[in-house]
């Protein structure tokens, strides 16, 4: 899953996901844009994050 979808999922502004999940904005900015990748490892944890965190918010 890609970052942007990640965020969107969980309804959060660039900013409120860099809160969230402790990342600096324009390092979402960066990886978003494509001017930088994101580490594979961080994307599946962030996934995880953001899966756990989606099903928390249903219940």
């Amino acid at each position: 899953m890609e970052l942007k979808e990640m965020r969107k999922l969980l309804g959060l502004s660039q900013a409120a996901f860099g809160e969230k999940y402790n990342i600096p904005v324009r390092t979402i900015q960066d990886w978003e844009s494509g001017r930088r990748q994101a580490p594979v490892y961080v994307l599946e944890l962030l996934e995880r994050a953001v899966i756990e965190d989606s099903k928390a918010e249903v219940n």
